[in-house]
């Protein structure tokens, strides 16, 4: 189960801590977990778990594998394990999962839509491979 009430995570070496009073205004990349208790607008990519305190205010599109939102989170995210909104949390937006893993506390928001099993957003872009011909015909 996902972590609880509490502001640790489990076995995370990794964790970028955002401290209430903090706003931060673009984009965010965590190789590891993250713990939002501040204010954060933009793009957000965690490859763990992102916890979104009781104090925590996001607005922003967000790729994650786990989520716990026990504050405020407007936006799309994008999650391939499980999300958890608690009793004080609030979520604002579309979120896309690959299972059906959203639980949803007494008291906890959750407005927008729910989208189950939309596996293409999980596969890594292909990236172009630019040819000499692709150059010199100015195709890219």
């Amino acid at each position: 189960m996902l972590s609880r009430r509490g502001a640790e995570i489990k076995g995370a070496k990794n964790v970028t801590v955002i401290a209430e009073g903090v706003k931060i205004d673009g984009k965010i990349n965590c190789p590891g977990s993250a713990r939002i208790d501040g204010s954060v607008k933009g793009d957000i990519v965690v490859e763990n778990e992102v916890i979104i305190g009781k104090e925590g205010k996001v607005d922003a599109k967000m790729k994650t594998k786990d989520a716990v939102v026990a504050g405020s989170y407007k936006g799309d995210m994008i999650a391939s394990g499980e999300v958890e909104i608690t009793a004080t949390g609030k979520f604002v937006g579309n979120l896309t999962q690959k299972d059906a893993l959203l639980t949803i506390a007494k008291g906890g928001l959750f407005k927008g839509e729910s989208l189950v099993g939309n596996t293409e957003v999980f596969k890594p872009k292909e990236e172009k491979k630019v040819t000499p011909t692709d150059l010199k015909n100015k195709s890219i």
